[in-house]
C-alpha cells in the first residue's frame, strides 16, 4: 500500500519549471555494511544508518554554482527523499523503479516535493520493498523528458 500512495502523491503534482541549461550533478554512495555514517550538505546533511547489504545514495544538484536539490535513497527502511533546496519556480523530479522477484516492475511514478516558502520543502517515498532488491533512481529535470542522472542502489 504504501507505493500506491506513493505513486499516487508522486503523480500528483503540478508541472515545474525546468531548468536551462540543465543542472549539474554528483552522486555519492554508501555501503551501508559499514554505517551509520553521514554526507554533509548546506542543508541538513545525509545520516544513514547501518544496514546489511545495503547500497545508499546521494544527488546533489547544482545551478549557477547554487545547491538546488537532492535527492537520497536510505536502504533502512527503503525510502526515497526527495529535496528541493531552492525557491525558485523550478523543481526537480525523481522515480524509483525495481523489479520484485517474480519479475514484475514497479515504479513510483514521479516525485517530486510540494513548492513552499520553506527553506527546504522534500518528500519522503516508502518503497516497501525486500532487502537486497535493485533499485534505479531516475532524476529528471521537470519531466521525463529532461533526464539528469540515474543512481542504482540495493534496498
Amino acid at each position: 500500500m504504501a507505493l500506491a500512495t506513493g505513486a499516487l502523491l508522486g503523480t500528483a503534482v503540478a508541472p515545474a519549471q525546468a531548468y536551462s541549461p540543465l543542472p549539474t550533478h554528483t552522486i555519492n554512495y554508501r555501503d551501508t555494511d559499514n554505517c551509520p555514517c553521514s554526507i554533509s550538505d548546506p542543508f541538513d546533511g545525509t545520516y544513514f544508518e547501518k544496514d546489511a547489504g545495503g547500497y545508499a545514495a546521494k544527488v546533489n544538484l547544482y545551478y549557477g554554482g547554487s545547491y538546488i536539490a537532492k535527492v537520497e535513497f536510505h536502504p533502512y527502511a527503503e525510502k526515497l527523499w526527495v529535496y528541493d533546496t531552492k525557491n525558485d519556480g523550478d523543481g526537480i523530479y525523481a522515480e524509483a523503479w525495481w523489479f520484485d522477484g517474480s519479475g514484475a516492475y514497479h515504479s513510483t511514478g514521479l516525485v517530486q516535493p510540494t513548492g513552499t516558502s520553506s527553506v527546504i520543502d522534500y518528500k519522503i517515498v516508502d518503497l516497501g520493498i525486500a532487502e537486497g532488491t535493485y533499485v534505479y533512481i531516475d532524476v529528471y529535470d521537470a519531466s521525463r523528458d529532461s533526464w539528469l542522472t540515474t543512481a542504482e542502489v540495493i534496498a
